[in-house]
């Protein structure tokens, strides 16, 4: 599965244990957003929630996560992205 291949060697290039939350994005699937040891962001899409949650049982060094004050402490959101993001939001 190309989404666990993702998962994996984001977390052999970001460290353990990375987090992933699992977010519904409707008919298109879910997004497992992927937090490394080091901050950095990753993501990938899958056909649904369930498909997502089992990803992250089978990803070695990957640990289930919410948004709660301890994932959105550990990540490192660089000026490169929060210019990317910002460019999104102005249209």
């Amino acid at each position: 599965m190309k989404a666990e291949r993702s998962a994996a060697a984001f977390v052999a290039a970001h460290g353990k244990p990375a987090r992933a939350v699992v977010e519904n994005i409707g008919r298109a699937g879910a997004r497992v957003v992927l937090v490394g040891a080091d901050g950095a962001l990753g993501d990938v899409i899958v056909a649904g929630v369930e498909v997502g949650a089992a990803l992250v049982e089978r990803v070695e060094g990957l640990e289930a996560g919410e948004w709660d004050r301890e994932t959105v402490a550990a990540t490192k959101i660089g000026a490169g992205h929060r210019r990317k993001m910002a460019a999104r939001v102005r249209g």
